[in-house]
């Protein structure tokens, strides 16, 4: 148990069984009234930025999320079904979880997720993939001086710009955070 003023930006607090994540706090110290802290809290499932104000000496509910290595194996209804690497278990990860991550899972990609308990909140996928191409745009709509690049297809499904000499078949390495495309393999 920690209190209000131990509070600092990254740490993961517990309130009304909600998790969140302190973006920001400040000791506000008033002329007339007693002084307290200000926060900004994003809640880790719903990524929904609130503001809270806490008493001075405020009892805190700390929380540590543990990290988790799945590889992902398939969709299961809406959810992506994962195998919790060191625990040898299924987890299932809601769509939103995942977000725009999802345009780079296939079968046998490893992520990193931050877990509570049995929730997972967050999940990092590794910053360079190998893909394949398998679609790019045809010779005529790629045709233009100002934009040497063409859009590309990868067997994910993420769409990202490669340069012209990129044919499908061809593996390239992608950054995942930029969803750009680093050089052909």
């Amino acid at each position: 148990m920690s209190t209000s003023n131990q509070l600092s930006p990254g740490m993961t607090i517990n309130i009304d069984k909600k998790i969140y994540s302190v973006e920001s706090c400040i000791k506000v110290s008033t002329a007339k009234g007693t002084p307290f802290i200000k926060t900004k809290l994003r809640d880790l499932l719903t990524e929904e930025i609130i503001e809270k104000n806490f008493k001075l000496s405020q009892k805190i509910n700390e929380v540590s999320l543990v990290e988790h290595d799945l590889e992902y194996l398939y969709i299961e209804g809406k959810n992506f079904l994962f195998l919790d690497i060191g625990q040898l278990e299924n987890a299932l990860v809601p769509p939103n979880i995942l977000a725009d991550k999802i345009n780079y899972l296939k079968e046998g990609i490893r992520i990193k997720a931050l877990f509570y308990g049995n929730t997972i909140f967050s999940v990092e996928l590794p910053q360079f993939l190998e893909l394949m191409i398998i679609k790019t745009t045809s010779k005529e709509e790629r045709l233009s001086v100002a934009n040497p690049t063409k859009t590309a297809v990868l067997e994910t499904g993420a769409k990202i710009e490669v340069p012209l000499f990129v044919e499908v078949g061809d593996i390239v390495k992608v950054d995942t955070n930029l969803n750009e495309f680093i050089q052909r393999l």
